[in-house]
């Protein structure tokens, strides 16, 4: 039986809460949405034209998410641009802002030069499965090599440091890779806290995601995609309650775990992308 290329309601929910989980801990949601449909032997077309937007729409409800559960931060780092924000903490804000601008721009240049070659690379398992496992290496990497001298204010960081973070989240454009995982890593080596390199790494995916979703999403109104438009707007949805709590979790774990805490993740990936290839 040919793959069908109509995401139906079911598959679109329960790839819309994995992508709830997965995005924000550092375990790849493209990764697990490419290799769950093979592990459970769906009859789906991950090469369809329309399955990319329809994974972007996931992410753009996580990046609602985001922005709400950091709405604070947000308002305060966009009102440091009002002409009578002149105290330390606006300028500290003015200063976070244009550090996220910049750690933004890596990922979003190499995303899209090189977007029809990375797309082809979403539908094939074993790719995504590799890369799983080079994900948790990456991330027991970035536990070994992080400096000693680690910080939390966000204030502290260089821009230089901050292009280094943007370039390393600029891999999960690979499925199998993660986002946050790549972020974090890079704010670890840098010499952010644990929580500091989280939180630097969900205000820095905002932007992107948002990006992400301008460019795709307006693809699932052409008339041969728009079945594709219903299950994708529910999971949009569904993915952003998700993600929601999965932020809220993170960042208490963070906090409180700031010893190894990438680990547990390093491990998970690695064991998914061994069962993922051998199966």
């Amino acid at each position: 039986m040919p793959p069908s290329q109509t995401i139906d309601v079911v598959h679109a929910l329960i790839l819309a809460i994995l992508q709830g989980l997965t995005e924000l801990f550092p375990i790849s949601s493209l990764g697990h949405a490419v290799v769950l449909p093979h592990l459970l032997g769906w009859n789906l077309d991950q090469e369809s034209p329309g399955f990319l937007p329809f994974l972007v729409a996931l992410h753009l409800g996580t990046a609602v998410a985001l922005l709400l559960y950091f709405w604070e931060d947000w308002w305060a780092l966009l009102t440091s641009l009002l002409p009578d924000a002149t105290d330390r903490i606006s300028r500290e804000n003015r200063y976070l802002l244009f550090l996220i601008v910049i750690g933004t721009v890596p990922a979003g240049v190499i995303g899209l030069v090189l977007e029809k070659r990375l797309a082809a690379l979403f539908g094939l398992y074993w790719i995504a499965a590799i890369f799983l496992i080079l994900n948790g290496l990456m991330l027991f990497g970035g536990e070994l090599l992080r400096r000693r001298s680690r910080f939390q204010n966000l204030a502290e960081l260089r821009p230089s440091q901050a292009v280094v973070i943007g370039l390393s989240q600029a891999l999960a454009l690979l499925p199998g890779f993660s986002r946050s995982g790549a972020s974090m890593v890079g704010g670890l080596l840098v010499g952010l806290t644990h929580q500091a390199a989280a939180r630097f790494s969900f205000l820095l995916a905002t932007p992107i995601i948002l990006a992400a979703g301008v460019l795709e999403l307006p693809r699932l109104l052409q008339p041969a995609l728009r079945p594709e438009l219903g299950p994708a707007v529910l999971g949009g949805i569904a993915a952003g309650a998700v993600a929601y709590l999965s932020t809220a979790l993170l960042m208490r774990y963070f906090k409180q775990q700031d010893v190894n805490a990438l680990v547990p993740f390093g491990v998970y990936c690695i064991l998914l992308g061994i069962v993922s290839l051998a199966l």
